[in-house]
């Protein structure tokens, strides 16, 4: 360790988890809990649960769950202190200084190192751009409109042509050739060995929101592809949960982001003054990277290309964006396929003219459908006005919907009244404008017997959690040892540790594993889908055969296990009378 587990668990019950994933995932209540949709897989149905009560989530659909320490490192791709530090942060706590563990003192090192190796590799490659090896990728920058001072503050740079030479000084820097592998910097095959990932490439150093460069973007001189190569991912670079140009944007004070698709476009733009541009870095714009753009701003201008798959993908990041609680509108780009086009031919003041006239996302949505129906025809027209009634269903608060609603029939001349009507018609026929629904799980498992037993212990040990006051009725006749999972052993163990002093806290119990499957694992536990059942009859029926499946279970293992382990056999003794006076006790609800 690290830090006092005391303190620990302080700053974990000071940040509440529902307060804390509300500020990167929107959310809806659902009963005891609350859904929205996971930000570590993409998916369209929310399976992405939080429990207040047991201060846990779990996503139903990828398997990710944790308390709100295992939330902070999986999404900001932090270590375990990392994360620690930014809640103590968050809840005014003050942090002493920290023990490291043998292991956690190497993964530290590591991460450093990783960081060090990125920013020699930027420092190489900026030096580069301005010597003689690198005139072709300046001519490049400079004919596209950049300033000295524009390439300065992005750290441009340029690789040169085929060879080590970045690996050769890295090597000269003292990094084991393990290490610069793992940055992934080269590449290596049997004509050449190790060499240069990067080469005859402008180089975009790309940072963190902390301005460390975690990885790099290149773009080919010539006609080679691809035109864009970017970083594989590695310990520190996750490409789906960061955006180029953040480092600068988070602090702009523009009062929102303009998103855009490419380095060039975020650099032009800065340098017109616009800068609170950023990019998504070489992948569709993601979930992750909508989460943390909510952290800074409430409204996002999409500033896509003009041409048909910019139109697509803004509409998808339109539904990204909504999905995450964040207002969007779309800049007009036209005549122009992008905005560095624009900025270049227009300038900065009819790029802003274009900023304040942004169409509300909605409305760019219906313009794009408009295009396949044609307006001079009564019956393409209708058809046309029930798709725009099915896309207002899409909002779930009733006076959102109202308002869209009188927009949209002021502005395509349907009447209020009779489009009301069309969605309410709508919404009745498919059941659409309901609360979000608990979905199913989507981790398949085969039901075999030793899943069929996991998922007993499973079972029984998520219904404790729910129920806590069940625990004395049942002590009597389960222990901890009954769970012959290794894992679920020690989860029952610190579970009926606290319940036998009176504390309820699983969240806690997270914190005592330090790996994140392990910690997935507890969350699983602890978040086994139990079955609704309509009477309390049938509820007390269930939970004795949960009981009697687990402790029958563990009178079987230990019994194969006598001739060998004189634990064994005593745990068979006594798990016997166990046994058979659960099988005729009744356990009320």
């Amino acid at each position: 360790m690290y830090y006092p587990e005391e303190l620990i668990e302080e700053i974990r019950m000071k940040n509440d988890i529902v307060s804390v994933i509300s500020g990167y995932v929107r959310m809806q209540k659902k009963g005891s809990s609350y859904f929205g949709l996971c930000p570590f897989h993409n998916e369209k149905s929310p399976s992405f649960s939080v429990s207040p009560t047991k201060q846990m989530y779990y996503c139903f659909g990828c398997g990710a769950g944790g308390n709100v320490i295992t939330f902070v490192m999986e999404y900001e791709n932090a270590t375990f202190q990392e994360a620690v530090k930014m809640l103590a942060d968050r809840a005014g706590v003050n942090l002493p200084e920290m023990e490291y563990t043998e292991e956690t003192r190497q993964r530290e090192s590591k991460r450093a190192k990783m960081l060090e190796i990125n920013k020699e590799a930027a420092k190489y490659y900026y030096c580069m751009l301005r010597s003689p090896k690198g005139k072709k990728g300046y001519q490049y920058l400079s004919g596209r409109h950049l300033s000295e001072e524009t390439m300065k503050k992005f750290g441009l740079g340029y690789a040169d042509g085929a060879g080590s030479d970045l690996t050769a000084y890295l090597r000269s820097k003292g990094y084991s050739d393990e290490l610069i592998n793992e940055s992934g910097l080269i590449g290596f095959d049997e004509k050449r060995g190790m060499h240069d990932k990067f080469w005859n490439r402008v180089m975009f150093p790309i940072q963190d929101s902390n301005h460390r460069v975690i990885g790099f973007g290149g773009r080919v001189m010539g006609d080679a592809k691809p035109k864009y190569l970017n970083s594989p991912e590695t310990m520190i670079f996750d490409k789906s949960r960061n955006l180029y140009g953040l480092n600068f944007a988070r602090t702009s004070r523009k009062g929102n982001i303009i998103l855009c698709e490419g380095y060039m476009d975020v650099i032009a733009m800065h340098q017109a003054g616009f800068t609170q541009a950023v990019a998504s870095l070489g992948t569709a714009f993601t979930m992750g990277q909508a989460g943390l753009l909510k952290r800074y701003t409430d409204e996002v201008l999409l500033a896509y290309d003009s041409d048909g798959a910019g139109v697509n993908a803004a509409l998808r990041a339109i539904g990204i964006l909504r999905q995450s609680g964040i207002r969007g509108k779309v800049i007009d780009m036209k005549p122009y396929k992008d905005p560095d086009e624009f900025m270049k031919n227009m300038g900065s003041d009819a790029f802003q003219e274009r900023v304040d006239q942004a169409q509300n996302s909605f409305f760019f949505e219906l313009s794009v459908l408009e295009r396949n129906y044609s307006m001079d025809d009564p019956e393409s027209k209708t058809a046309f006005h029930r798709e725009i009634a099915k896309k207002l269903c899409s909002f779930e608060e009733e006076v959102e919907r109202e308002n869209y609603i009188e927009s949209v029939a002021q502005k395509y001349h349907i009447g209020f009244d009779n489009l009301r009507r069309l969605v309410a018609s709508y919404a009745a026929r498919t059941g659409l404008v309901q609360p979000v629904e608990r979905p199913k799980s989507t981790v398949a498992r085969k039901s075999t017997p030793e899943e069929n037993m996991k998922k007993s212990q499973r079972l029984l040990l998520t219904w404790i959690t729910e129920e806590p006051d069940v625990y004395p009725k049942i002590k009597a006749y389960i222990t901890a040892k009954d769970f012959t999972e290794p894992l679920y052993q020690q989860v029952a163990d610190k579970l009926f540790a606290d319940l036998e002093q009176g504390r309820y806290n699983p969240a806690a119990i997270i914190s005592a594993f330090e790996e994140e499957q392990e910690q997935r694992a507890v969350a699983e536990i602890f978040n086994t889908k139990l079955n609704e059942l309509a009477t309390d009859k049938e509820r007390e029926k269930a939970f004795h055969d949960i009981l009697c499946a687990v402790k029958q279970n563990s009178f079987d293992y230990y019994s194969e296990r006598t001739g060998s382990d004189m634990g064994a056999l005593n745990q068979v003794i006594s798990g016997k009378k166990a046994l058979e006076e659960l099988r005729k006790t009744h356990i009320s609800l």
